[in-house]
Order: structure tokens, then sequence, then C-alpha cells
């Protein structure tokens, strides 16, 4: 396991801040929260690991929102 020193969280900022940690996770994809200057916890963003188990609606949801996202500039021009 591969671990860059912008993932990494101390728990104590993660349980003070969990917003701020939310934030850099939809950054780069994921983190890890350190305890005891260990990786303890992994936070993964769902567009960076989508096959985490979902129902169907919830995979529906998942990809219309990422096409959405890709796309936005497309569909405001086409909204015209």
């Amino acid at each position: 396991m591969e671990i860059k020193a912008n993932q990494i969280v101390p728990i104590s900022e993660a349980n003070q801040n969990f917003s701020k940690v939310a934030r850099l996770t939809d950054k780069v994809g994921q983190v890890y929260v350190f305890k005891n200057n260990k990786p303890m916890y992994k936070i993964v963003s769902l567009d960076f690991c989508p096959e985490i188990e979902m129902t169907d609606d919830e995979k529906i949801d998942f990809v219309a929102r990422r096409v959405l996202k890709t796309h936005k500039n497309a569909f405001l021009e086409l909204a015209k």
C-alpha cells in the first residue's frame, strides 16, 4: 500500500474537523486516518472508488451525477 503525504490525516484532526477531511478526500480521492502513527482508517470518495456496493437506484444516481458533472457545460449549452 502506497500512501502519499498529502493523503495522511491524524485522527485528532479528523475528529475535530471532518469537513476539512471530506474536502481533502474530494480533492485527492482517498485519505488515510492515522492513529498512533499508523494508518488505521481509509476514507474513499465514491467518485474515486465506485465498486462499493450500492443498490440499483444508488448506482443510477451515482452515474447520473458523474455524467452531469463531467458534461455540465454541454448540458448548459443545450438548455439555451
